[in-house]
């Protein structure tokens, strides 16, 4: 019971210690499109793309379909393909907050303006067998006027070795989001990942890929 009070202590000052601007921010923060919300999403990568669209409206395990693969419209083959792979991953979880694995208690502020602030600090592991956060620190820019998360990029401080015989010299994402308005919350827009690395010496790693979220269309309920 006395470690459990110590836990619950340590956790309640970080948060308590966390700038107002971010504290604020992190409050109504999601990484993925909120619920209510149909969307676009195009993902480019290795020379392939696709362009698939959720919809709101329908129900959960039926929400995506695939509308354009390399930059045409997608053969029966390919949408049973991706009608499968979408529904193994639905049955697999979800995975971590990025924001529950921010270090808030090792933050540091990295610049100030009138309109935004930047913050930096490290990750704990999502899981137990998540090699990579600890190589990776976290800057979160924050809109101040609106208490609106507008960026965060995970990049490493050092090489690392997620798994045997994998050996990454440079990771970086960058997630990007819209300022909300009136009528419309933030939503995310662009995700960039960047990584250059070997496995096993001889083969590389080397990718880069972009995904770019729009269309967006909030769906009414009856």
């Amino acid at each position: 019971m006395r470690f459990l009070f110590l836990l619950g202590a340590m956790v309640t000052t970080a948060f308590s210690s966390t700038p107002r601007e971010l504290a604020a921010a992190l409050e109504t923060f999601r990484s993925d499109p909120p619920r209510g919300w149909s969307f676009t999403q195009t993902t480019t990568a290795e020379g392939k793309s696709t362009v698939e669209h959720n919809d709101a409206a329908k129900p959960e395990f039926d929400r995506w379909t695939l509308l354009q693969k390399d930059g045409r419209a997608p053969t029966p083959g390919e949408l049973k393909d991706y009608a499968e792979a979408r529904s193994r991953r639905s049955r697999t979880g979800t995975a971590p907050k990025i924001v529950d694995q921010f270090v808030l208690e090792s933050l540091e502020t990295i610049s100030d303006s009138a309109e935004h602030v930047s913050y930096r600090c490290p990750l704990r592991p999502g899981e137990s067998r998540d090699k990579t956060a600890l190589s990776l620190r976290a800057t979160i820019v924050v809109h101040k006027p609106t208490h609106t998360i507008e960026s965060i990029e995970l990049a490493n401080v050092e090489s690392f070795s997620p798994t045997f015989g994998v050996k990454i010299r440079e990771l970086k994402t960058l997630m990007k989001y819209s300022l909300p308005n009136a009528e419309t919350p933030s939503l995310p827009q662009k995700v960039t990942t960047h990584v250059r690395g070997t496995a096993f010496i001889l083969k590389t790693l080397d990718a880069d890929m972009t995904v770019i979220f729009s269309d967006y269309t909030q769906v009414r309920k009856r």
